[in-house]
């Protein structure tokens, strides 16, 4: 296996990846009795100081149930009836899952809402308000 490259500011060297392959529950008839396709990828996040810590704090938080007790983050395959498939699909798992944490999210700017829409919010609730005094009864004399 070789490395997993995930950006300019990681790659994961194949040693620290841990594979192990089961019999599958997903597709392939009675081949699936026959052939371990099934892929779980161990990747030992808590003690790597190749991630730089607020970016691993990240995932931490984000995919905390996805990681075990040994700080191990676990993903699973069993799309595809190939073992190589599924050890490509939990390598792209692993390496969107890094992305999406790479950069911190930015802090909202607090803005004020402009007149038009608090104009047309009022004018929204004066129909509402004229549609449901329509629907009382008529008065009768």
């Amino acid at each position: 296996m070789e490395d997993l490259y995930v950006s300019r500011r990681l790659t994961i060297p194949a040693a620290e990846l841990q594979t192990t392959f089961a019999r599958s529950g997903g597709p392939g008839g009675q081949n699936v009795n026959k052939v371990n396709s099934k892929v779980t990828l161990r990747w030992r996040i808590r003690d790597n100081s190749l991630m730089p810590e607020p970016w691993r704090q990240r995932v931490e938080g984000r995919f905390a149930g996805r990681i075990n007790n040994e700080g191990e983050l676990v993903l699973h395959s069993e799309r595809y009836r190939s073992q190589p498939r599924n050890l490509e699909d939990c390598r792209e798992k692993l390496r969107d899952l890094l992305l999406e944490c790479q950069t911190a999210p930015r802090k909202r700017i607090a803005t004020r809402p402009t007149k038009g829409s608090k104009l047309r919010r009022l004018d929204a609730k004066r129909q509402q308000s004229e549609k449901k005094r329509l629907r009382g009864r008529p008065f009768s004399d």
